[in-house]
């Protein structure tokens, strides 16, 4: 699984609140997206492009464990997340869903908005191809790749009887 895309860089202790607030979590999965991140960057919701990679930095969607989350990020059509590190529930949560997310010590130091990634879900490669940085993510488990792959829990499910 790859993608590459423009990066849209966040920081650090970015809860769930912030990603989707509260007063939008009853709309529809599609208006949802057009508020994602808002409040941290106005320009997220109304540019991001399918294939663009979200970074950001420690403790990536913190405290609530609403999937409504991780579901409106993919809605925006990001090609992959990229954290420092992501809150337990919500990285189980990406799978879940769909929603290409990695682990990666130094990422926010090594990229800027804009900058053109490109991303490896099997190898967790990362490359800055704007200033040639490289980074190795922390490796995905591989039934939770597996999920990945197939889509999601939902779409996964039949062929959990096979494991």
């Amino acid at each position: 699984m790859e993608a590459e895309g423009r990066c849209w860089k966040f920081g650090d202790n970015i809860p769930t609140d912030q990603i989707v607030k509260a007063d939008r979590v009853l709309l529809s999965i599609d208006e949802m997206a057009k508020h994602v991140l808002e409040n941290l960057n106005p320009d997220f919701p109304k540019k991001v492009q399918k294939g663009d990679i979200l970074v950001a930095g420690k403790h990536f969607g913190q405290s609530s464990g609403r999937a409504v989350a991780p579901k409106a990020i993919k809605a925006t059509g990001v090609g992959a997340v990229i954290v420092e590190y992501a809150s337990r529930l919500f990285y189980r949560n990406a799978f879940e869903i769909g929603l290409p997310l990695l682990e990666c010590e130094g990422i926010t130091a090594g990229v800027s908005d804009g900058d053109i990634i490109y991303v490896n879900m099997e190898s967790g490669t990362v490359i800055n191809r704007t200033n040639g940085k490289e980074f190795h993510a922390r490796p995905v488990d591989p039934f939770l790749m597996e999920m990945l792959q197939a889509g999601g829990l939902i779409s996964f499910g039949p062929r959990i009887d096979k494991i």
